[in-house]
């Protein structure tokens, strides 16, 4: 799977984490207005099934984004000089964290707000796990950054060296466009 998103063209990883995600959320909404717009009564399993398929669609699509840079920042390890030593073990742990605690919620938490049963201490638990886990994301977009420009220059990098690259990589649909390529060409030689 790793060498298979490496050398993904930049188009392809912009259709399967964006293009037809968004295709599908439109039509989905576009089902809900339809109704709400001809008077046809919306109950509240229709909207719960059709909250349930937007998760569905954004979760599925969101895991190409998460295995592409679970690709590039182990992937690319192969590449990284002999004298920089990336701690991967911290990676890894950040990497799994944020998925962990999305299953929880999505199990556990998400169902109980639905059910209307909202117990005001669950959001003492469900905060610092969520900024923790918004943590872990960014630091999963630094690491991958710095992989990518620790191969692409084939030294040490420090934080001026591949900020321009965390940003990119922080706004996927755009910077795929440019990193894309240059993973490309890397994964090529």
């Amino acid at each position: 799977m790793n060498n298979l998103l490496l050398k993904a063209k930049h188009w392809h990883l912009f259709i399967l984490t964006f293009g037809i995600p968004l295709i599908l959320q439109f039509f989905i909404m576009a089902r809900i207005f339809t109704k709400a717009f001809i008077n046809e009564e919306i109950s509240t399993t229709n909207m719960f099934s059709n909250s349930m398929v937007l998760i569905i669609i954004t979760l599925a699509f969101s895991s190409i984004l998460l295995f592409w840079i679970w690709s590039v920042s182990i992937g690319l390890q192969k590449k990284v000089p002999e004298t920089v030593k990336l701690k991967t073990n911290r990676f890894k742990f950040f990497f799994f964290t944020p998925i962990v605690y999305m299953i929880i919620y999505l199990t556990i938490i998400f169902p109980s707000f639905m059910n209307s049963n909202i117990n005001p201490m669950l959001f003492l638990i469900i905060i610092p796990l969520h900024l923790f886990a918004m943590f872990c994301m960014i630091y999963c977009l630094y690491f991958t950054a710095k992989t990518f420009r620790t191969v692409e220059l084939q030294r040490e990098v420090h934080s001026g060296d591949y900020l321009g690259e965390f940003f990119l990589i922080w706004l996927f649909p755009i910077g795929v466009w440019i990193i894309q390529p240059r993973i490309n060409k890397i994964v090529n030689e």
